[in-house]
């Protein structure tokens, strides 16, 4: 009887617990107007990295190490991704980006998902929305979004890594209007 007890104390405190991790993401991202990070992106195989501000709702700015010059723009409606060479305009609502860029939404997907502690590190949270998969990463002592991975209906595999994370930091709304194509 009294293994039975200590089991169900034991079941219960990690509910408790989960619940608590949980909820403190969750109160972390309601408190979080932006977000600005340095990244490295793994897409099928081919890592770029830069630096990115994040404004929710769904609008971000990254801009790329690389030669070609390229940035990502959202303004929180359409995508686009420049070069010197070349200009791409999508509708954010195509990508993952305008599920992860979403704050609202990632609130009530967390609340009623599992998230899974990895490595007492990682607190991840999975879900399938629209045509695409979604992991989304939070660091389990900060309690920041450090990462996503997604996968298309083409299979298409992007892995994004954050690191040196800042909330709330002074933005400039200018950087989120999307360029002109040349």
């Amino acid at each position: 009887m009294i293994s039975k007890l200590i089991f169900l104390f034991l079941l219960f405190s990690i509910v408790e617990a989960s619940a608590n991790v949980k909820q403190k993401i969750i109160q972390n991202l309601e408190t979080t107007n932006n977000l600005t990070f340095n990244f490295e992106q793994n897409i099928n195989g081919k890592t770029e990295n830069g630096h990115c501000a994040l404004l929710y709702p769904q609008k971000i700015f990254c801009k790329y190490n690389l030669k070609n010059k390229k940035i990502l723009v959202s303004n929180g409606k359409s995508i686009v991704i420049k070069t010197k060479s070349s200009y791409y305009l999508y509708p954010l609502k195509r990508t993952p980006l305008n599920l992860i860029l979403n704050k609202e939404f990632l609130i009530n997907k967390i609340e009623n998902l599992n998230e899974r502690i990895l490595d007492n590190k990682f607190i991840n949270f999975k879900f399938f929305e629209e045509d695409f998969e979604v992991n989304i990463f939070f660091d389990y002592k900060t309690l920041n979004l450090i990462g996503w991975q997604t996968k298309d209906i083409y299979q298409n595999l992007s892995i994004t890594f954050l690191d040196s994370v800042k909330k709330n930091q002074k933005l400039n709304s200018n950087l989120f209007i999307l360029p002109e194509q040349n």
